[in-house]
């Protein structure tokens, strides 16, 4: 079959992804039993509200409790309160936000439930550190963390140890059941990474933390690297019995949408393929790998035969190079894959995170093809230049080539989708 729009098929396919990691469809198959008690609310990340939502839209019986968001993602409730915050920076909101959480469970009951709505972007949502730390020091953490490159489950131990909320901190405060339903934007779906894990605990410990801080080189402030080397730093482990009556349910995740996606495909006459759903890695260094199958197939039809849509997920890295870049893991990708296939013709594609949101600015990723890189040169501007210093999203801005949807309601992390005609 041939496909006349490349890049409506693309956003077709991510469209169909985010469908699959609608939260309400999980919520339904997930819901706990009604307690004796009162059934209070609390959760955080990008998609937190509409998970609200929808658990509002199922829930038989009375519910209150509140969730933190990014600002704009907010959305209407009838008994959650949603409370918008900062992200991927922490702000004065959501440290007052996760203070609210803790004070939430704290007073419950055995006879209660607490229903806790966990997805992507809780960590930054959570901003709640140690004596001893300041915001300003979780803020620069998370900066720091950010530019380091490394993978987002490192950059969780790291922020577990120098947190009172995360780590499975949120649920052991309380008597309550708590029944966690998370949407997974993390590789390999480990609940105890998804946010920070603020009522799911794991294995890691301080020591794990420390190695990570000398591993990317992380220039901790000495408060910091105090607490890591004391007890105090110590996460609640997955073995105490405070968490003996807790569950977690992943109810949405990268590989269910990249099943939805290859099914929409293949039901347009194009053959899917699907990579991985926990890809990993700088950008830039998956954008070549990702080039050169694309490549292959193009001129050689193997290992796959055109035409054919390549789809993977997971969740990438951005090493920063140079200061005043905008732009997100995506657009990288983009980027560097537009420098990878420049001048070839039938490769076309989609690099776009499943929130909405790719890094810092509006967009959720953006496009690319065999003519990306001519057309940034027609605009005066040097792909490899933008590439170098960071900044993918002046040089899409500039050739209409971004990919903008607005908040998603859900977040099962990178979505990449290569046509190949």
């Amino acid at each position: 079959m041939t496909i006349s729009a490349p890049r409506d098929f693309l956003k077709s396919l991510f469209d169909a992804a985010v469908r699959a990691a609608d939260p309400l469809t999980g919520i339904k198959a997930h819901l706990p039993d009604r307690p004796k008690g009162q059934t209070v609310v609390i959760g955080a990340g990008k998609g937190a509200a509409q998970m609200a939502r929808a658990l509002e839209s199922v829930w038989d019986g009375a519910l209150e409790g509140l969730v933190i968001t990014r600002y704009g993602y907010g959305c209407e409730t009838r008994d959650i309160e949603i409370i918008e915050a900062a992200h991927p920076v922490p702000d004065a909101a959501g440290l007052a936000g996760a203070k609210r959480l803790m004070e939430t469970v704290n007073g419950l009951s055995e006879d209660d439930l607490v229903i806790a709505l966990i997805c992507g972007g809780g960590s930054a949502l959570l901003p709640a550190p140690p004596p001893g730390l300041s915001l300003e020091d979780e803020i620069a953490l998370n900066q720091m963390l950010l530019a380091s490159g490394a993978p987002i489950s490192a950059m969780n131990v790291v922020r577990k140890h120098l947190s009172t909320i995360k780590g499975g901190r949120l649920a052991a405060a309380t008597k309550a059941k708590v029944v966690s339903l998370i949407v997974s934007d993390i590789p390999g779906d480990n609940p105890a990474h998804v946010a920070s894990g603020p009522t799911v605990p794991d294995g890691s410990t301080r020591h794990d933390a420390l190695e990570i801080v000398r591993q990317y080189g992380l220039q901790l402030q000495q408060a910091a690297l105090d607490h890591l080397n004391s007890p105090k730093a110590d996460a609640p482990r997955p073995d105490d019995p405070v968490f003996l009556r807790h569950e977690h349910h992943i109810i949405a995740s990268a590989g269910v949408s990249l099943e939805a996606a290859a099914a929409l495909a293949k039901s347009q006459g194009i053959e899917p393929a699907i990579l991985s759903d926990a890809i990993e890695g700088e950008s830039r260094d998956v954008a070549l790998v990702h080039a050169a199958i694309a490549r292959e197939v193009s001129g050689r039809n193997r290992p796959f035969s055109k035409p054919v849509a390549i789809l993977s997920g997971g969740e990438t890295t951005v090493t920063l190079r140079a200061k005043g870049g905008k732009g997100g893991r995506n657009g990288e990708f983009a980027l560097a894959m537009a420098l990878a296939i420049d001048g070839q013709e039938g490769i076309h594609v989609l690099a776009a995170d499943t929130d909405g949101i790719d890094g810092s600015e509006d967009n959720a990723g953006a496009f690319a093809d065999g003519g990306t890189a001519r057309r940034l040169r027609a605009a005066g501007l040097d792909p490899r230049r933008l590439l170098d210093s960071n900044d993918s999203y002046s040089g899409f801005a500039a050739t209409g080539d971004l990919f903008e949807t607005g908040p998603t309601g859900t977040n099962v992390n990178d979505f990449r989708a290569i046509l190949i005609r």
